[in-house]
């Protein structure tokens, strides 16, 4: 007899102020200078499409995205590390690309490190293309000296594919 075990099904739904600890767990095992539980309650409080990935019952990933007048900006988008390469933060961008479009964005913009190729690879396998660059935006350490310094972003963007 084999035994054939499956994967829990991924679920995106909406972020709720008891995910918060959670999220913040995620980001801060994801990132380098993550961002704080303030600012992702401010994202809930003023209403911004905030999202989170479960697979079973554990929240894996999340997702926030403002819509103002016909601009989306994708703000934060975030796997635990444990988690990522299996497809998950492409499933959370196409969620948020859907839901700005579909609620009539024209345009979504995102702001990535410039040294951030697999997330800059699954942005331009989507559409989106560099259309600016933001001089020393983010934190980051310096790998030889351990200072604290400034890393550029990309800015890109990309509207609805029509057809």
């Amino acid at each position: 007899m084999v035994s054939v075990r499956t994967r829990p099904q991924a679920l995106i739904r909406a972020m709720h102020v008891v995910d918060l600890d959670v999220v913040l767990a995620n980001d801060c095992a994801a990132y380098e200078f993550p961002w704080t539980r303030g600012i992702f309650a401010d994202c809930l409080r003023v209403g911004y499409d905030c999202r989170v990935l479960e697979s079973g019952d554990d929240i894996i990933g999340h997702l926030i995205v403002s819509l103002q007048a016909d601009e989306a900006h994708l703000l934060n988008i975030c796997v635990h590390p444990a988690w990522q390469g299996r497809g998950h933060g492409l499933s959370l961008l196409l969620h948020g690309m859907r839901a700005a479009f579909g609620a009539g964005a024209e345009r979504m913009y995102l702001e990535v490190r410039t040294s951030n190729w697999p997330a800059i690879r699954m942005y331009q396998s989507q559409g989106f293309a560099v259309v600016g660059r933001r001089s020393r935006y983010y934190l980051c350490v310096d790998p030889l000296t351990g200072e604290e310094t400034r890393e550029d972003a990309l800015v890109m963007a990309r509207g609805p594919v029509i057809g």
